[in-house]
C-alpha cells in the first residue's frame, strides 16, 4: 500500500517552474523509502487523436532525500509552452496516479483531472545576474576594516583595536581604508563587496539612518565612495550597498518632526504611531525594529515614504554604479514595496543583484518579481550545527541540507547567499569553540557548494568574536603567522572554485549516501564530460573513504594538493586525516 498522504504537489513555486523559455520543472514529493519510482504523465490539453486525449510518459529521476520524504525530479518541454501532467507512483507490483483530483488506478482520460502548468510565458521564468553564481563575497562593516584618513574621525574616536567592540564605542574605519587594502582583497580572490550601511547615522553600526541620500562623514564623501566603487570594478570587484528600509533612525528628518509636531506632523504617517504625543522606552507607542526605540518602522504603504525610497534606491545605482543591494529586515516589508523596488533599480541596471534579508522559508519572494536570492540562514544554521558544534551525523546533516535545497527551485539556488557569520552572528571560530581545523572544513564545504559564498571580514585570518558587538572587532593587519597559514587555506579554496566551474554552480549536484559507520559528508556535481567530488571528514579520527565509481585507467587529481592518481584497480580509498578533507575532479 502507498502512503497517500504523504504524496505532494502543487503546480507552482519550488514544485513547477520554468527555468528557460522553453522548459519546466517537475517536482514531486513522496514518503521516504515508500515509492519505488515515479513517471510523469503528461499533454497539451488540446491535443487529441481518435477521441482520445494524447500524453506522454517519462520517468523522473530521485534527486534527494530529507528525514521524512523522497523528492523527484524531471525537466520537460512542453511543445505548445502549456501543460497538463500528473504521476504514476509504483511500488512492487502496484501503480497509482495522482492527478489534481485525487488518486486513480488508472490515468483518467479528461486532462481536466490534472494538474495544469498553463502557460510558459519568458517573462516568468527566474532571472537573477549570472555574474553572482561566480561571484566570491567579503562582508565588510566599514567602521572596523581599517582606518585611513585620520582627519575625518568622530569625536572621541579610539586607537586602533585599543580596547574591545562596544555598542557606542568608533574606531575611525573609513573608505579610504577598504581602498589601502584593496590589494589584500584581490590577492585573497574577492569578487564582490557586501558593505553593511554607509549612509549618515547616528551609530557606529549605521542601522539607525539620519539620511538616506548621504554618505556618513566618517566614511568619507560622494567622491571618496565613488573612487572606491571604481577601484572595487577596475579589480574585478562588484558592490553592494545594504537599503534599511524597514526603518529609519531616531534623528531622520521626518521622524524629528513628528516627535516635535506630534499628529499635525506632515510625516505622521510616514510611521506606525498607535497614539500621539510619541513616546519611546521599553515598548514604545510606535512601530520599531523589534522594541528598539531608536529605529521607528517606515510606513512602505504610504505613497510618499514608498517614492522616497524607491528614489533612493535608484540614486545610488544611477550615480555611483553599485552592483547590488541587500535589504535589510526585508520580510517585514509588503510584497508590493519590493516588486515595485526591483522594477526600480532593475530599469536602471538589468543585472543589479537584489537580496534579501530572510531568515526563514523565503518562497513568496522568491517567484521571479521581487528579490534574486536571500541570505541562506537555513543553510548556516545546518554547517554549524553540524561541523561546528557536532548535533548531528552525517545522515542527518545530508538530510537536512537536502531539505533546504529542495526549498526552492533549482534557478535560485545558484544565487543564494550561503554565509557561516556576519555582523549580527558570532563569530564562526567561536562557534567552532576555536578549532582552526572545523572552520576550514566549513569553508571548504561553502566555497564548493551551489550558491553564491560570503566570508565574513577577518574569517580568513581566524578573528574571534562572541555575538554582537564583540563579532565587530577591529580587522587585524600586523597579521600573525598562524594567521596566514589559515588565509593561505582559504585563497587555496577560491582559486580552486575559480579554476573549475564545477565546484562553483556549474553541473548537476547531487549528496552521496551517507552510512552509520562512516562520518564523512560527500557530495558530487557533474556534466556530461567530468565530475568533481568533495569528501569531507569532520571527526577527530583518521577515516578510509571508498570512492563510488568504476574508476580503472582514469586520472583523478585532489585539487586541494594538486595529487594525482592514475588507477589500475576498478576503486579508489581515500585516507582522510582527522577534519581534513579531498576535492577530486576526475573524468565522467
Amino acid at each position: 500500500m502507498f502512503e497517500l498522504p504523504a504524496v505532494y504537489h502543487r503546480p507552482t513555486d519550488n514544485f513547477a517552474y520554468p527555468i528557460d523559455q522553453h522548459t519546466l520543472h517537475i517536482r514531486l514529493k513522496t514518503k521516504k523509502n515508500d515509492v519505488t519510482s515515479v513517471a510523469l504523465l503528461h499533454g497539451d490539453q488540446y491535443e487529441w487523436s481518435e477521441n482520445h486525449w494524447v500524453y506522454h510518459q517519462d520517468t523522473m529521476s530521485k534527486n534527494g532525500s530529507d528525514y521524512f520524504f523522497d523528492y523527484w525530479l524531471i525537466s520537460v518541454t512542453p511543445p505548445f509552452k502549456r501543460l497538463r501532467y500528473g504521476f504514476i507512483l509504483y511500488k512492487d507490483n502496484e501503480q497509482m496516479v495522482y492527478t489534481e483530483k485525487g488518486f486513480f488506478q488508472d490515468p483518467p482520460q479528461d486532462p481536466g483531472y490534472y494538474f495544469c502548468f498553463p502557460y510558459l510565458h519568458a517573462t516568468e521564468v527566474f532571472r537573477s545576474p549570472d555574474w553572482v553564481k561566480n561571484t566570491i563575497w567579503y562582508q565588510i562593516f566599514p567602521e572596523r576594516f581599517a582606518n585611513g584618513d585620520d582627519s575625518i574621525n568622530p569625536e572621541k574616536t579610539l586607537a586602533w583595536d585599543s580596547e574591545p567592540p562596544s555598542p557606542t564605542n568608533f574606531f575611525g574605519g573609513d573608505f579610504q581604508g577598504i581602498m589601502d587594502h584593496l590589494d589584500y582583497l584581490v590577492e585573497l580572490g574577492i569578487t564582490g563587496i557586501y558593505f553593511t550601511p554607509i549612509f549618515k547615522a547616528y551609530s557606529n553600526h549605521k542601522y539607525d539612518t539620519m539620511d538616506y541620500f548621504e554618505i556618513d562623514p566618517q566614511f568619507g564623501d560622494k567622491a571618496t565612495f565613488k573612487k572606491l566603487v571604481d577601484q572595487c570594478h577596475e579589480n574585478g570587484i562588484k558592490v553592494m550597498l545594504d537599503a534599511v528600509f524597514n526603518h529609519s533612525g531616531l534623528h531622520f528628518a521626518p521622524f524629528k518632526d513628528v516627535l516635535r509636531k506630534g499628529k499635525a506632523s506632515e510625516y505622521a504617517d510616514w510611521f506606525y504611531a498607535t497614539e500621539f504625543p510619541l513616546q519611546g522606552g521599553d515598548r514604545p507607542n510606535y512601530s520599531t525594529f523589534g522594541f528598539v526605540e531608536t529605529m521607528p518602522k517606515l510606513n512602505t504603504q504610504n505613497p510618499k515614504v514608498k517614492s522616497y525610497l524607491l528614489e533612493v534606491g535608484r540614486y545610488w545605482v544611477k550615480e555611483f554604479n553599485i552592483d547590488g543591494w541587500r535589504l535589510d529586515v526585508a520580510n517585514e516589508i509588503d510584497h508590493q514595496f519590493w516588486r515595485d523596488f526591483r522594477t526600480a533599480v532593475k530599469e536602471i541596471k538589468p543585472d543589479i543583484y537584489i537580496l534579501g534579508e530572510v531568515w526563514h522559508d523565503a518562497m513568496p519572494w522568491l517567484r521571479g518579481d521581487q528579490f534574486d536570492a536571500v541570505m541562506n540562514y537555513p543553510f548556516s544554521t545546518n554547517v554549524i550545527n553540524f561541523f561546528g558544534k557536532g548535533y548531528m551525523n552525517s545522515k542527518q546533516f545530508i538530510e537536512n541540507m537536502t531539505h533546504v535545497i529542495q526549498q526552492y527551485p533549482l534557478t535560485v539556488n545558484g544565487t543564494n547567499f550561503n554565509l557561516v557569520g556576519s555582523h549580527d552572528t558570532p563569530r564562526i571560530i567561536n562557534q567552532c569553540n576555536h578549532h582552526k581545523e572545523k572552520v576550514k572544513l566549513i569553508y571548504t564545504f561553502m566555497l564548493t557548494f551551489i550558491g553564491t559564498p560570503c566570508i565574513y571580514y577577518g574569517d580568513e585570518l581566524g578573528l574571534t568574536g562572541e555575538m554582537d558587538p564583540d563579532c565587530r572587532k577591529c580587522m587585524p593587519w600586523n597579521h600573525t603567522k598562524e594567521q596566514l597559514e589559515l588565509m593561505s587555506y582559504f585563497k587555496k579554496l577560491i582559486e580552486i572554485r575559480k579554476k573549475e566551474p564545477l565546484l562553483a554552480n556549474d553541473g548537476t549536484f547531487m549528496f552521496l549516501e551517507s552510512t552509520e559507520e562512516n562520518p564523512c559528508v560527500a557530495f558530487t556535481k557533474f556534466n556530461t564530460e567530468k565530475r568533481a567530488l568533495v569528501i569531507l571528514n569532520p571527526s577527530d579520527q583518521k577515516t578510509k573513504y571508498s570512492l563510488p565509481y568504476p574508476l580503472k585507467s582514469r586520472k583523478i587529481v585532489n585539487m586541494l594538493n594538486e595529487k594525482e592518481y592514475a588507477l589500475e584497480a576498478e576503486q579508489l580509498c581515500i585516507m582522510l586525516k582527522p577534519y581534513d578533507a579531498a576535492i577530486l575532479v576526475f573524468p565522467n
